[in-house]
């Protein structure tokens, strides 16, 4: 078994399964053949042009979105992405920007710098009501999170249906779901389906003083229909990811009034490689056993 890495933290980690290789895809393939290519955490999409005239098995991401990727990767190439590793500490920065923003926790900051002791009544999680977009590994995960403070989630997938967690309401519900939403969650991929299906009717739907956050991708939003929101004091917003990413020093969102931004830190753990380590020795074992990987996405 072959595989690279591209850091010597995981060809460490990852000695024992075969010949491991570090392997950043920025200087020429330390081998012909490789039956696991791991690509850097961030950035990666830009560098698929390594991979052309590289045998390669399975390209195996770090990260759970794959916009861009496929147009990118070499054709035939088999991909798959990190479900496992980050729906848990993705949901963790969802849950602390929405609990943040709801007992107003910035202001606290604030107040702290200057000396300041003043406190008031706050919005909490207990009886929120939440419609989370989307019914996959992170939506799941956030519900899972919600729960025990009490509040009422609503998952929302491309169809009505029933799995093994309860009910799942269909994205032609919405409409009638975003009147009554104290808060809304989206935990989506950026596909074309999703490109900026929160905009300005979306908006609109949603009630005076309600809030969105958004740890899914940026582009599923919006971005100039949500400032004419949050300008108008109308909507609140909690945001891990934005449009456009990184977002520049002088865009008028991080000025907008009733907003918390972090910047794309939802995956970015310290126990981060224990379950990237975890999923490529699975990932290994399947393929040593003759079957097909996991989370494949093309």
């Amino acid at each position: 078994m072959r595989v690279t890495v591209p850091t010597e933290l995981l060809r460490e980690r990852l000695a024992d399964v075969g010949d491991v290789a570090v392997w950043d895809l920025t200087t020429p393939a330390p081998w012909p053949a490789i039956d696991i290519v791991v690509p850097p955490y961030m950035g990666a999409t830009a560098l698929f042009g390594a991979l052309a005239g590289v045998e390669v098995g399975l390209v195996q991401s770090q990260s759970i979105g794959y916009d861009g990727v496929l147009e990118r990767l070499p054709a035939g190439t088999t991909f798959a992405n990190a479900a496992s590793v980050h729906e848990g500490p993705a949901a963790e920065i969802g849950m602390a920007l929405l609990l943040a923003a709801q007992r107003e926790l910035p202001r606290f900051v604030r107040q702290q710098d200057v000396g300041e002791w003043r406190g008031g009544f706050t919005r909490g999680l207990f009886g929120l009501r939440v419609v989370v977009l989307g019914a996959g590994g992170l939506a799941n995960a956030l519900v899972d999170r919600l729960l025990p403070f009490g509040a009422h989630p609503t998952r929302v997938g491309r169809t009505r249906r029933t799995d093994e967690r309860g009910e799942v309401a269909g994205v032609d519900e919405l409409p009638t779901l975003l009147p009554n939403a104290d808060a809304v969650v989206i935990c989506l991929p950026l596909e074309p389906s999703t490109a900026a299906m929160v905009d300005g009717v979306f908006l609109a739907r949603m009630p005076d003083g309600a809030i969105l956050v958004n740890i899914g991708r940026g582009a599923v939003v919006d971005t100039d229909a949500l400032l004419a929101e949050l300008s108008a004091g109308r909507l609140r917003a909690a945001l891990d990811v934005t449009d456009p990413e990184p977002l520049p020093p002088d865009h008028p969102l991080w000025r907008a009034p009733g907003i918390l931004i972090s910047p794309h830190v939802g995956g970015q753990v310290t126990t981060m490689p224990d379950a990237v380590e975890a999923l490529i020795r699975r990932q290994v074992a399947a393929l040593e056993a003759g079957a097909p990987p996991l989370n494949v996405i093309r």
